[in-house]
């Protein structure tokens, strides 16, 4: 706040020197309408300052305008939390000692808690801890689909259905902008895959494209009402999407009427008319990747800077683009910098701690558990032996531009060591892998053979055998700039698992990743849990799950394929995923994730929005308020809901639309709706759901419109998408 006062302060100094007014103006004037004090400064700036607000000055700000009073606007990555301090000019850590924010889980496991209310509140905490770092605009979150295992980014977005990614981010973006902050949803759009990102050409159809890789923007522009969206790297038909006339123009701003601003990828931008053209309203760092390196000092020759200029100049661009992006701009300083009743913010607070906690316990997933192995009761066992390199591990720096700096991380060891005494835990990594860095592969400096006899020894006499892998973020495994190469574990870690099962087949196993990975061992192994990149407080999250301290609730947001020739955009060979390193084409079109498993008729090893509790639940038959209904009704579903078990637990019913005879193909089923619902052990609830019709629709792309036919319907009320309940069906007409 005393920097925005002396901004204006300076600009009503300059302007009564220059003797036009002693009045404030009205573009600094919050009592006046935003959209006439963006003008008003509009009026007020020379063709030279339009053109400085557009590109960065930094790697991670841009100038504003000074004589105006208008503020620089400062970014930071971070869909996890917020990034370390860069240097203005390079990609080194800036080396601050006030940096050190809270790590939030990877948004997979905030999509996997299937809780709303939860999003709103982690938003909420990262939007805290941004502002108070003075940052204009959190770069985050990702709405990428999940379309195959393969992709290094996945772990930053939010799974593979489109209307869960945009349940979910809706109330991310809404707890983040609370705060004066900007959330900057990206990346706009077909970005998933790494391999070959800067210049993969995709092609998809209309109807792909509208049912299945736009959803979760729309929904952020037209429902969260978004101030900034981030391009992607790629191409799609043939032009880079960071300026693309359809996505941009025509779809983001002409169909969803967006006000935003449109932000670069650091390095996506291209060439000066196409970005003049379409839609691009901020290009930031150009020559770049965004990672490692960069030319220095080029701000001045981006794109939208002095080429830009010169061809303004002569003529050969309108003037108009450019007044629309700094019209938006404008409106972004109006939304975060310039509002004076915006909040100053809060960082690494016990409070923001918690919310990391409550997301990551609530995000775990439980996928098998025999015989009651977990949880493990705290005087159940005398020797608990962890396994594993990602027991120990930080799983918060690598990955890429989601790294972060972090002010306390738990680790699952540290965790447990806490929960059952120091005593009872011992602990021996079992594999090992190398350094993390973002390019390229570092071996690992250790040796397996040694590692692998030091665990086989140590778990001889040990009464529960705990093994904590899966992958890290190391190039190729969870990380940006690459794809996975494998689906197996890597770094020996099937093997190793086989031969502790010879030794002691009492062990419970936690896969901590952003990803599905292949598990030839899940027959042998009594229990299973899915973990993710869970931030902060890791290890006292998965302590209280394994303990039951806390009753896991996480569902799977993607299917987990039994091989990798299973998932519908592997299927169809190198074309479809990863492409020719030029092209690709998405073959299997809308059957992404269970819509391919379920229509195909390939059970998945694990089915989206799977899994298992510490207790049961017992569903009633689901009903609708009626049997007929017309396009602009609203469908309520019913049923009643039962903890059958000893202990107070949460389960997300799902409700999934099938259309019984379509004009055109459609998925075997589609999740429509979803809720999580918490009850004390022994108590049923009644739940109600609703479907407003019009999301009954597909998308005709020879229309290029949304259609409901009238059809009869089946609603399945189900556990996951491979566990239905019962199903009711309805008359639409």
């Amino acid at each position: 706040m005393k920097k925005l006062f002396f901004y204006v302060l300076f600009s009503l100094l300059l302007l009564q020197a220059n003797g036009q007014t002693k009045q404030i103006p009205v573009y600094l004037d919050d009592s006046k309408p935003m959209e006439l004090r963006i003008e008003d400064a509009l009026s007020r700036m020379t063709l030279e300052e339009k053109i400085a607000m557009i590109h960065a000055q930094s790697k991670f700000s841009t100038p504003g305008v000074p004589r105006l009073g208008i503020p620089e606007i400062w970014m930071s990555d971070g869909p996890h939390g917020v990034r370390m301090e860069i240097d203005w000019d390079t990609w080194n850590h800036a080396g601050w000692t006030n940096d050190s924010c809270t790590a939030f889980p990877a948004l997979t496991c905030l999509a996997a808690t299937f809780n709303p209310e939860l999003s709103l509140k982690y938003g909420n905490a990262l939007g805290e801890e941004a502002r108070f770092r003075k940052k204009e605009m959190i770069l985050g979150p990702g709405v990428n689909i999940y379309r195959t295992p393969m992709n290094g980014r996945n772990f930053e977005y939010m799974g593979e259905d489109p209307y869960l990614a945009s349940k979910m981010v809706v109330p991310f973006v809404k707890g983040v902008q609370q705060n004066g902050v900007a959330a900057t949803m990206k990346h706009f759009a077909l970005n998933n895959q790494e391999l070959w990102r800067g210049h993969i050409d995709v092609e998809v159809s209309d109807r792909a494209l509208y049912e299945i890789y736009l959803p979760a923007f729309k929904a952020g522009v037209e429902e969260g009402k978004v101030w900034a969206i981030m391009g992607s790297y790629n191409k799609y038909r043939g032009q880079y999407c960071s300026h693309h006339e359809r996505l941009i123009n025509q779809i983001l701003k002409g169909e969803w009427k967006y006000d935003g601003v449109v932000v670069t990828d650091w390095g996506s931008a291209h060439d000066t008319r196409e970005a003049a053209l379409y839609g691009l309203d901020i290009e930031m760092g150009t020559w770049t990747n965004g990672l490692t390196w960069g030319q220095s000092f080029a701000y001045d020759n981006y794109y939208l800077a002095k080429p830009y200029l010169k061809m303004l100049e002569k003529g050969e661009l309108p003037m108009s683009t450019l007044d629309d992006k700094v019209r938006r701009v404008l409106r972004l300083n109006l939304r975060t910098n310039m509002d004076r009743n915006r909040p100053y913010g809060s960082f690494t607070t016990p409070e923001h701690a918690a919310v990391s906690r409550e997301v990551a316990e609530q995000g775990i997933v439980l996928m098998k558990n025999t015989n009651n192995f977990f949880p493990i009761a705290k005087d159940r066992y005398k020797k608990i032996v962890v396994i594993g390199e990602n027991a120990t591990r930080s799983l918060t720096v690598g990955g890429g531009s989601s790294e972060l700096k972090v002010k306390k991380e738990v680790s699952p060891l540290e965790g447990l060591k806490i929960k059952y005494g120091a005593d009872k835990v011992f602990y021996t990594m079992g594999y090992g892998s190398g350094p993390s860095v973002y390019d390229h592969f570092i071996p690992s400096p250790y040796n397996a053979d040694s590692l692998k006899r030091e665990a086989l020894a140590l778990i001889k006499d040990a009464d529960v055998v705990l093994f904590f892998g899966g992958l890290n973020k190391n190039y190729q495994q969870d990380c940006e700039g690459g794809d996975r190469t494998s689906y197996d574990l890597p770094f020996g870690q099937n093997e190793l698992i086989e031969d502790l099962l010879k030794v002691n087949k009492n062990m419970g196993i936690v896969i901590v990743s952003g990803n599905a990975v292949a598990m030839p061992w899940l027959d042998k192994v009594p229990a299973l849990m899915q973990s993710w990149y869970l931030g902060s407080e890791a290890g006292n999250a998965t302590a209280n799950v394994i303990a039951g301290d806390i009753n896991p609730s996480g569902k799977l947001p993607f299917s987990i394929p039994k091989k990798l020739e299973d998932n519908g955009a592997i299927s169809f060979g190198t074309i479809s995923y990863p492409g020719d390193s030029i092209k690709q084409i998405y073959k299997e079109d809308i059957l992404v994730g269970y819509r391919w498993h379920d229509t195909k008729k390939i059970p998945a090893l694990f089915p989206f929005g799977y899994g298992l509790s510490y207790t049961t639940f017992e569903y009633g038959k689901a009903s609708t308020d009626k049997k007929e209904y017309s396009k602009n009704d609203e469908i309520k579903i019913s049923l009643t809901l039962t903890n059958k078990g000893n202990v107070d637990g949460a389960e997300s019913v799902q409700i999934y639309a099938s259309q019984q005879k379509p004009s055109m193909e459609r998925p075997a089923k589609e999740l429509k709706a979803f809720k999580k619902v918490f009850l004390k052990a022994g108590e049923t609830k009644n739940v109600e759901l609703s479907i407003p019709v019009k999301d009954l629709a597909f998308f005709n792309d020879k229309a290029h419109e949304w259609v409901v036919e009238s059809d009869k319907f089946t609603l399945h009320c189900a556990a996951s998408s491979a566990d239905v309940k019962s199903s009711v069906t309805i008359n639409v007409k």
